[in-house]
């Protein structure tokens, strides 16, 4: 679907395709940190989320 869209925008208008091929891999390194920092938010709070839940596994288990 994106290398149609891809070709569409290349047909419609160059200069812009040829922008978003130079800048789409730019755009994805400046991004890229905050991807981390979202995964390790994600596991501290599932981290958390099961800290909370574990006396109530551990009750549930006797």
């Amino acid at each position: 679907m994106r290398v149609l869209l891809f070709v569409l925008l290349l047909v419609v208008c160059w200069p812009a395709a040829l922008l978003l091929l130079v800048l789409y891999p730019l755009v994805w390194l400046l991004l890229l940190p905050f991807r981390v920092v979202g995964v390790v938010v994600g596991g501290t709070l599932d981290l958390i989320g099961a800290i909370f839940h574990l006396p109530a596994r551990v009750l549930r288990g006797i």
